[in-house]
């Protein structure tokens, strides 16, 4: 890993309403390539919005599409890399809840959400792939939301080489400072376990179902100790700087780097159903 410049985004995101959330994220993009970012990650479902309780058939595009072609070329016209969420159209009637990654060179991949709330599974199709990616100065994961309580996934990424794990979340109810009390007790363990940076940002406000999102943004360094954060009722994106010499002082020490020490042949357990 290089050192690198993040801008995390919470963001407001109507559902259906892509052409004015569109426009919304344009407008960070512009503002993180002004402000010389690598890379931007919006929330879950950024572009399309997010929804538990309508069919989200009528919002949910093919990849590639229109829409993951608007959200490629903002990337190549501000020369950055963008995470951002759609719903998107697969194989029959499946929708999957989706972030795209797309940069100057064009579409990257795409993250397919693998673990889904209850409330979810009646709507979305799990993805079944855990990967990471690469970008020209570092290699990262993504989850989302839900799946940031499951903490094989951070570790299957992290031995895949990532170095940063992003968390977009669409997690609605309760206040900001509830949610970052939520996420400051198991957001720290995910980086300080895998000697990894976590960045997580969460959707805000209304979005037009009736749904509300209390506005938080957090980053850990691989030390877990929190870099950078906001909790609030607006939106607000943070440029937050991550540095090689954190991430080798966290892998080089000798007791706090714990992966090199795993005993795989124990873990059998951790794959079988209850």
């Amino acid at each position: 890993m290089r050192d690198l410049r993040v801008a995390v985004v919470c963001m407001q995101s109507y559902y259906g309403h892509t052409e004015e959330n569109l426009a919304r994220i344009e407008s960070y993009i512009r503002d993180a390539s002004g402000n010389n970012a690598h890379i931007i990650c919006f929330p879950e479902l950024s572009i399309t919005g997010y929804s538990i309780r309508e069919d989200p058939l009528p919002h949910s595009q093919f990849i590639p599409g229109p829409l993951s072609d608007r959200a490629v070329a903002l990337a190549r016209e501000f020369k950055l890399v963008v995470l951002a969420g759609m719903l998107e159209r697969a194989e029959g009637d499946s929708i999957y809840i989706t972030q795209l990654v797309a940069g100057p060179g064009g579409l990257i991949g795409a993250y397919r959400k693998t673990h889904l709330s209850a409330q979810e599974q009646k709507l979305y199709t799990p993805g079944r792939e855990v990967k990471t990616f690469a970008h020209s100065r570092c290699r990262f994961g993504i989850q989302l939301c839900y799946e940031a309580h499951f903490p094989e996934l951070t570790t299957i990424m992290s031995l895949q080489g990532a170095e940063i794990v992003f968390l977009p979340h669409a997690s609605p109810h309760g206040r900001p400072k509830e949610k970052r009390g939520s996420w400051s007790r198991h957001l720290p363990a995910r980086a300080f376990d895998n000697g990894i940076f976590v960045v997580a940002s969460n959707q805000v406000g209304e979005n037009g179902t009736g749904l509300s999102f209390p506005g938080v943004i957090m980053v850990f360094d691989p030390a877990g100790k929190p870099l950078y954060e906001y909790a609030g009722k607006t939106e607000r994106m943070i440029m937050a700087e991550l540095r090689q010499e954190d991430l080798n002082k966290a892998r080089g020490h000798r007791m706090r780097y714990f992966l090199p020490f795993r005993r795989p042949e124990l873990y059998g357990a951790v794959s079988q159903s209850r």
